[in-house]
């Protein structure tokens, strides 16, 4: 089992930045690919950073040069770094840890963009 505890949610102004972070129960990133989710109201819930367990990051094209998604092993936690923020952006962040024999989730934490 994995828990995964994410923080640094909040309200922002457009063109603002927050930084999230997803805190791992124990030592994962060289097993597991970690990414991060957003859901907003009434969609589905889409991956917008994902890096695999080389270390090897991909982006959503919505985010794409605006979102930075990097680790600390020494603390077991990953980090969103999100810049030039937009109300589009607004939804629930997940973690997720991933690998072939299983999928864990953080319990979401809120980024509402709005003036």
């Amino acid at each position: 089992q994995v828990q995964l505890v994410e923080s640094g949610g909040g309200l922002v102004q457009p063109g603002g930045s927050l930084r999230l972070s997803c805190a791992a129960s124990r030592s994962i990133f060289s097993n597991y690919a970690m990414g991060w989710y957003r859901q907003a109201p009434g969609k589905q819930r889409e991956l917008v950073a994902r890096t695999t367990s080389g270390g090897i990051a991909n982006y959503a094209a919505s985010v794409k040069g605006r979102y930075t998604i990097t680790r600390n092993g020494d603390k077991n936690t990953v980090y969103l770094q999100m810049n030039s923020l937009k109300p589009e952006d607004t939804g629930v962040y997940y973690c997720n840890a991933d690998q072939t024999s299983g999928s864990f989730w953080g319990q979401g934490t809120q980024v509402t963009v709005s003036a």
